[in-house]
């Protein structure tokens, strides 16, 4: 289902996965290509009447020491009975596709990237190019990384052939990493997004009182802005403790023309227990408002030029816990293997909604009146990276 809350979950799980790999990184020294492997992921999320899983390969190939490519499929299998689901429609599977290709080119002391990434289901198709150079200075004391990339999605609908919807996305990054001592490193990260065209799920309804019954509502289709533009500024710092341990701290503002206020807090820690195991912890905060034109219960149909009930433009909290293992092993005997690692990483995330009422929740509730919505979700994701 287009902009689904399938997708927003993937872009979480593999911002969560990006963050904790960034944590038992080393500290920058001189622009290198990744070393030639193989890495392959089962990821799960289960939480909210949502169970997404699947495979993720990714290949690196490096063609001499200036130009590495990489190959990745990626594949998530949805079964949705979520609380949004079941309020207008009936539960349902689906399964999104992702191939992606990139290549690396190394010239000195830079790094330039270029991308392109398709991702397919059966109502929607995404397609993404991304360029990005990364350069380093001051004999790899500091990095400054740019980006762009460029999105355009057909949305369509499930029993409806002539539907048919279009949206552009772009992206724009700019870093800068700086080692502050032999021990610690400071990043700031900032990222504009513009957003133009269909951005709303054709699915999804909002919900008014019903004129002529005060103890019941009525759907209608949601009616999103075709414009959005959203900035979000990043710093982190990393700090190796002298008994090969590291801890790392992080704060994310997050702002947009809807009206979304964000802001994200983690603190993470990783400790190695010899030379092949490593275990890991974090706990991360998340608290919003609510967009300007979001409402749990509008007074009466058609109240306002946008409506919106998803309960991801609502004011909401969330904590993560999460905890993993490591196991690295160089120099193995297996033939043609340099490195092998295998790691299994488990957050337990929990979501407060302030103003987003469960209207499946058993009992005789007046509109408006109906238990605030919360959840609690798994994620698991297991992996193996193999070196040669």
């Amino acid at each position: 289902m287009a902009v689904t809350e399938a997708r927003r979950i993937h872009y979480g799980l593999a911002l969560l996965l990006a963050l904790l790999l960034a944590l038992a990184a080393p500290l920058v020294s001189a622009a290198t290509l990744p070393e030639d492997n193989v890495d392959m992921l089962y990821h799960r999320y289960d939480g909210g009447g949502m169970v997404i899983d699947g495979p993720s390969v990714l290949v690196r190939k490096n063609a001499g020491p200036q130009v590495s490519f990489t190959g990745q499929y990626y594949v998530d299998s949805v079964s949705a009975a979520s609380v949004d689901v079941l309020a207008t429609a009936s539960p349902y599977t689906e399964e999104r596709d992702e191939y992606s290709l990139g290549v690396d080119y190394l010239h000195e002391d830079a790094i330039l990237s270029l991308g392109y990434t398709n991702s397919s289901e059966n109502d929607y198709e995404a397609n993404t190019v991304y360029f990005s150079v990364s350069q380093e200075f001051f004999g790899g004391m500091s990095t400054v990384t740019m980006g762009y990339a460029n999105g355009w999605d057909d949305v369509g609908r499930v029993g409806n052939d002539n539907f048919s919807e279009e949206a552009d996305r772009r992206n724009y990054q700019l870093g800068l990493s700086q080692v502050l001592t032999r021990n610690s490193l400071l990043g700031i990260d900032l990222e504009v997004v513009s957003d133009e065209g269909f951005l709303q799920n054709p699915y999804r309804q909002n919900r008014y009182r019903d004129p002529n019954d005060s103890t019941s509502f009525l759907y209608q289709p949601e009616r999103y802005p075709e414009t959005r533009t959203s900035t979000s500024v990043a710093t982190r710092a990393l700090y190796y403790l002298p008994y090969r341990a590291s801890i790392r701290g992080e704060y994310r503002y997050f702002t947009d023309s809807w009206g979304i206020d964000a802001h994200t807090v983690e603190l993470a820690y990783v400790h190695a227990l010899n030379n092949r195991w490593t275990l890991e912890g974090s706990v991360r905060y998340y608290t919003q408002e609510a967009a300007d034109f979001y409402s749990d219960l509008y007074e009466f149909e058609n109240s306002q030029t946008h409506l919106a009930r998803d309960k991801e433009l609502s004011t909401l909290s969330g904590t993560t816990l999460g905890t993993g293992a490591v196991y690295e092993w160089k120099q193995t005997s297996l033939p043609g293997i340099k490195r092998l690692q295998f790691s299994l990483l488990l957050d337990w995330l929990n979501f407060e909604y302030d103003d987003f009422r469960d209207v499946t929740a058993k009992g005789d509730f007046l509109p408006g009146e109906e238990p605030l919505y919360s959840f609690d979700a798994l994620v698991t994701r297991a992996s193996l990276i193999l070196e040669y």
